[in-house]
Protein backbone atom coordinates (compact mmCIF):
# COMPACT_ATOMS: atom_id res chain seq x y z
CA UNK A 1 0.00 0.00 0.00
CA UNK A 2 1.09 3.19 -1.26
CA UNK A 3 2.02 6.21 1.86
CA UNK A 4 0.44 9.34 1.08
CA UNK A 5 2.63 11.88 -0.28
CA UNK A 6 1.59 14.66 2.71
CA UNK A 7 2.57 12.13 5.06
CA UNK A 8 6.01 11.38 3.63
CA UNK A 9 6.59 15.66 2.79
CA UNK A 10 5.12 15.63 6.79
CA UNK A 11 8.24 13.20 7.76
CA UNK A 12 11.05 14.06 6.01
CA UNK A 13 10.68 17.97 6.10
CA UNK A 14 8.68 18.95 9.08
CA UNK A 15 10.18 16.65 11.61
CA UNK A 16 13.71 16.11 13.19
CA UNK A 17 13.64 12.53 13.07
CA UNK A 18 12.79 12.45 9.36
CA UNK A 19 15.44 14.67 8.61
CA UNK A 20 17.77 12.36 10.24
CA UNK A 21 16.31 9.55 8.25
CA UNK A 22 17.21 11.46 5.29
CA UNK A 23 20.48 12.44 5.91
CA UNK A 24 21.69 8.97 6.86
CA UNK A 25 20.37 7.06 3.80
CA UNK A 26 21.35 9.97 1.54
CA UNK A 27 25.32 9.58 3.01
CA UNK A 28 25.04 6.23 1.98
CA UNK A 29 23.67 6.90 -1.66
CA UNK A 30 26.50 9.37 -2.19
CA UNK A 31 29.17 6.62 -1.15
CA UNK A 32 27.78 4.44 -3.90
CA UNK A 33 27.30 7.62 -6.37
CA UNK A 34 29.10 10.23 -5.24
CA UNK A 35 28.13 12.14 -8.56
CA UNK A 36 26.07 11.84 -11.56
CA UNK A 37 27.38 14.06 -14.23
CA UNK A 38 25.65 14.79 -17.34
CA UNK A 39 23.91 11.13 -16.43
CA UNK A 40 20.19 11.31 -16.18
CA UNK A 41 19.27 10.09 -12.56
CA UNK A 42 15.27 9.22 -11.90
CA UNK A 43 14.12 8.60 -8.12
CA UNK A 44 10.87 6.61 -8.38
CA UNK A 45 8.15 6.53 -5.12
CA UNK A 46 9.45 9.02 -2.58
CA UNK A 47 13.19 9.59 -3.69
CA UNK A 48 13.10 13.25 -3.52
CA UNK A 49 15.00 13.56 -0.14
CA UNK A 50 18.06 11.58 -1.94
CA UNK A 51 17.55 13.27 -5.44
CA UNK A 52 19.21 16.24 -4.46
CA UNK A 53 22.82 16.13 -4.48
CA UNK A 54 22.68 15.08 -8.18
CA UNK A 55 20.67 18.25 -9.28
CA UNK A 56 23.42 20.53 -10.07
CA UNK A 57 25.32 18.39 -12.12
CA UNK A 58 23.37 15.59 -13.65
CA UNK A 59 21.90 16.24 -17.16
CA UNK A 60 18.75 15.65 -16.25
CA UNK A 61 16.98 14.46 -12.63
CA UNK A 62 13.71 13.78 -12.81
CA UNK A 63 11.07 12.33 -9.62
CA UNK A 64 8.67 9.94 -10.40
CA UNK A 65 5.68 9.46 -8.16
CA UNK A 66 2.88 6.68 -8.19
CA UNK A 67 -0.68 8.00 -8.50
CA UNK A 68 -1.83 6.07 -5.17
CA UNK A 69 0.90 8.17 -3.40
CA UNK A 70 0.27 11.27 -5.32
CA UNK A 71 2.80 14.37 -5.88
CA UNK A 72 3.89 17.51 -5.03
CA UNK A 73 5.77 19.70 -6.64
CA UNK A 74 9.64 19.41 -6.07
CA UNK A 75 12.50 20.90 -5.97
CA UNK A 76 10.65 23.79 -4.12
CA UNK A 77 11.15 27.54 -5.34
CA UNK A 78 12.94 25.88 -8.69
CA UNK A 79 11.63 24.55 -11.80
CA UNK A 80 9.65 21.33 -10.96
CA UNK A 81 10.94 18.05 -11.73
CA UNK A 82 8.07 15.33 -10.51
CA UNK A 83 5.79 13.64 -12.23
CA UNK A 84 2.78 12.05 -11.13
CA UNK A 85 2.50 8.05 -12.89
CA UNK A 86 1.26 4.78 -13.24
CA UNK A 87 3.03 2.27 -10.27
CA UNK A 88 3.86 0.08 -13.48
CA UNK A 89 3.87 2.58 -17.07
CA UNK A 90 6.47 4.96 -16.40
CA UNK A 91 6.84 7.83 -18.89
CA UNK A 92 10.24 7.23 -19.79
CA UNK A 93 12.08 5.81 -22.96
CA UNK A 94 13.69 2.36 -23.19
CA UNK A 95 17.40 1.90 -21.42
CA UNK A 96 17.11 5.66 -21.33
CA UNK A 97 18.18 5.79 -17.46
CA UNK A 98 21.78 5.83 -16.35
CA UNK A 99 20.68 6.35 -12.69
CA UNK A 100 17.55 5.03 -11.12
CA UNK A 101 16.83 5.02 -7.06
CA UNK A 102 13.74 3.79 -6.17
CA UNK A 103 12.95 4.68 -2.42
CA UNK A 104 9.44 4.23 -0.84
CA UNK A 105 8.22 2.70 -4.15
CA UNK A 106 8.94 -1.74 -4.21
CA UNK A 107 8.12 -2.17 -0.64
CA UNK A 108 4.84 -0.26 -1.36
CA UNK A 109 3.61 -1.43 -4.26
CA UNK A 110 1.33 -3.90 -4.84
CA UNK A 111 2.90 -4.92 -8.17
CA UNK A 112 6.00 -5.60 -7.27
CA UNK A 113 6.72 -8.02 -10.34
CA UNK A 114 5.32 -5.23 -12.80
CA UNK A 115 7.33 -2.95 -10.90
CA UNK A 116 10.74 -3.95 -11.24
CA UNK A 117 9.82 -4.94 -15.17
CA UNK A 118 9.39 -1.10 -15.89
CA UNK A 119 12.71 -0.98 -13.97
CA UNK A 120 14.59 -3.14 -16.22
CA UNK A 121 13.41 -1.64 -19.23
CA UNK A 122 14.38 1.90 -18.56
CA UNK A 123 18.02 1.46 -16.81
CA UNK A 124 20.23 1.69 -19.42
CA UNK A 125 22.92 -0.97 -20.53
CA UNK A 126 25.70 0.69 -18.39
CA UNK A 127 23.07 2.13 -16.33
CA UNK A 128 23.01 1.18 -12.36
CA UNK A 129 20.16 1.29 -10.04
CA UNK A 130 19.82 1.48 -6.17
CA UNK A 131 16.50 -0.23 -4.31
CA UNK A 132 16.15 0.86 -0.98
CA UNK A 133 13.60 -1.23 1.45
CA UNK A 134 12.83 -1.79 5.29
CA UNK A 135 15.35 -4.37 6.60
CA UNK A 136 12.83 -6.66 8.46
CA UNK A 137 15.18 -7.32 11.50
CA UNK A 138 15.47 -3.93 12.43
CA UNK A 139 13.31 -1.91 14.83
CA UNK A 140 12.18 0.84 11.92
CA UNK A 141 9.96 -2.12 10.39
CA UNK A 142 8.24 -3.18 13.35
CA UNK A 143 7.78 0.97 15.39
CA UNK A 144 4.85 2.36 14.25
CA UNK A 145 4.86 6.18 13.59
CA UNK A 146 7.39 6.19 10.31
CA UNK A 147 6.87 5.02 6.64
CA UNK A 148 8.69 2.35 7.36
CA UNK A 149 6.28 0.51 9.79
CA UNK A 150 3.29 0.73 7.03
CA UNK A 151 5.49 -0.92 4.18
CA UNK A 152 6.63 -4.40 3.35
CA UNK A 153 9.98 -5.14 4.65
CA UNK A 154 12.88 -7.29 3.29
CA UNK A 155 15.91 -9.41 4.22
CA UNK A 156 18.88 -9.16 1.72
CA UNK A 157 18.58 -12.30 0.74
CA UNK A 158 14.77 -12.11 0.08
CA UNK A 159 15.55 -8.75 -1.85
CA UNK A 160 18.56 -9.81 -3.75
CA UNK A 161 16.71 -12.80 -5.08
CA UNK A 162 13.89 -10.76 -6.16
CA UNK A 163 16.35 -8.59 -8.26
CA UNK A 164 18.08 -11.48 -9.75
CA UNK A 165 15.22 -13.16 -11.18
CA UNK A 166 14.11 -10.16 -13.00
CA UNK A 167 17.21 -10.01 -14.93
CA UNK A 168 19.57 -7.48 -12.08
CA UNK A 169 23.31 -8.39 -11.14
CA UNK A 170 23.74 -7.16 -7.84
CA UNK A 171 26.96 -4.88 -7.62
CA UNK A 172 26.87 -4.01 -4.05
CA UNK A 173 24.52 -3.68 -0.89
CA UNK A 174 24.78 -1.81 2.20
CA UNK A 175 22.52 -0.40 5.17
CA UNK A 176 21.67 2.67 6.48
CA UNK A 177 19.72 4.27 9.67
CA UNK A 178 21.26 2.70 12.82
CA UNK A 179 19.78 5.23 14.90
CA UNK A 180 16.47 3.67 16.53
CA UNK A 181 13.33 5.52 15.63
CA UNK A 182 12.79 7.54 18.63
CA UNK A 183 12.64 11.39 18.15
CA UNK A 184 14.04 11.97 22.42
CA UNK A 185 16.75 14.79 21.89
CA UNK A 186 19.29 11.92 23.30
CA UNK A 187 18.83 9.77 20.58
CA UNK A 188 18.90 12.41 17.45
CA UNK A 189 21.97 13.68 19.16
CA UNK A 190 23.50 10.69 19.13
CA UNK A 191 22.55 9.35 15.79
CA UNK A 192 25.31 10.17 13.63
CA UNK A 193 27.93 8.99 16.04
CA UNK A 194 25.32 5.46 15.93
CA UNK A 195 25.61 5.97 11.81
CA UNK A 196 29.26 5.74 11.80
CA UNK A 197 29.45 2.50 14.36
CA UNK A 198 26.76 0.55 12.15
CA UNK A 199 29.19 1.07 9.27
CA UNK A 200 31.66 -1.97 11.56
CA UNK A 201 28.64 -3.63 12.62
CA UNK A 202 27.86 -7.37 9.98
CA UNK A 203 25.71 -6.04 7.44
CA UNK A 204 22.70 -9.34 8.73
CA UNK A 205 22.66 -6.68 12.21
CA UNK A 206 22.34 -3.86 10.00
CA UNK A 207 20.11 -0.43 10.26
CA UNK A 208 16.67 0.48 9.01
CA UNK A 209 16.98 -0.13 5.34
CA UNK A 210 18.79 -2.25 2.59
CA UNK A 211 20.36 -0.83 -0.14
CA UNK A 212 21.19 -3.13 -2.90
CA UNK A 213 23.17 -1.39 -6.54
CA UNK A 214 22.79 -3.29 -9.23
CA UNK A 215 22.98 -3.32 -13.11
CA UNK A 216 21.37 -4.69 -16.07
CA UNK A 217 22.26 -8.27 -17.30
CA UNK A 218 23.28 -8.33 -20.83
CA UNK A 219 21.20 -10.67 -22.66
CA UNK A 220 18.63 -10.78 -20.48
CA UNK A 221 17.70 -14.60 -18.46
CA UNK A 222 15.86 -16.63 -20.10
CA UNK A 223 12.81 -17.59 -17.95
CA UNK A 224 9.18 -18.52 -18.33
CA UNK A 225 6.94 -15.57 -18.20
CA UNK A 226 9.87 -12.53 -17.57
CA UNK A 227 8.90 -9.35 -19.39
CA UNK A 228 5.05 -10.43 -20.05
CA UNK A 229 4.24 -9.95 -16.11
CA UNK A 230 0.92 -7.85 -16.24
CA UNK A 231 0.26 -5.32 -13.04
CA UNK A 232 -1.91 -7.73 -11.14
CA UNK A 233 -1.42 -7.36 -7.56
CA UNK A 234 -0.15 -9.77 -4.83
CA UNK A 235 -2.46 -11.08 -2.06
CA UNK A 236 -1.77 -13.17 0.56
CA UNK A 237 -3.38 -16.03 -0.60
CA UNK A 238 -1.30 -16.31 -3.96
CA UNK A 239 -0.57 -19.84 -5.11
CA UNK A 240 -2.87 -21.91 -2.70
CA UNK A 241 -5.25 -22.63 -6.15
CA UNK A 242 -8.39 -20.57 -4.80
CA UNK A 243 -10.58 -18.94 -7.76
CA UNK A 244 -9.18 -15.47 -8.28
CA UNK A 245 -12.12 -12.86 -7.83
CA UNK A 246 -13.28 -10.96 -11.14
CA UNK A 247 -11.06 -7.54 -11.35
CA UNK A 248 -12.45 -4.33 -11.02
CA UNK A 249 -12.22 -1.39 -12.84
CA UNK A 250 -9.11 0.67 -10.91
CA UNK A 251 -10.71 4.04 -9.37
CA UNK A 252 -9.39 7.05 -10.81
Amino acid sequence: MHLDVRELREFYYRSKLGRAVQRSVRDQLLRIWPEARRQTVVGYGFSVPLLRPYLKDARRVTALMPGPQGVMPWPAGEKNVSVLCDDTRWPLEPASVDKLIVFHGLDTTDHAAALLEEAYRVVAENGRAVFVVPNRASLWSRKHGTPFSVSRPYTLTELERRLKWHGFLVCNHVTALYQPPRSTKFWLRIGPTLERIGQSIPLWFGGGVLMVEVRKQVPRPQRPGLGQILAKPMGVLDGIGQAEPARRTPSQ
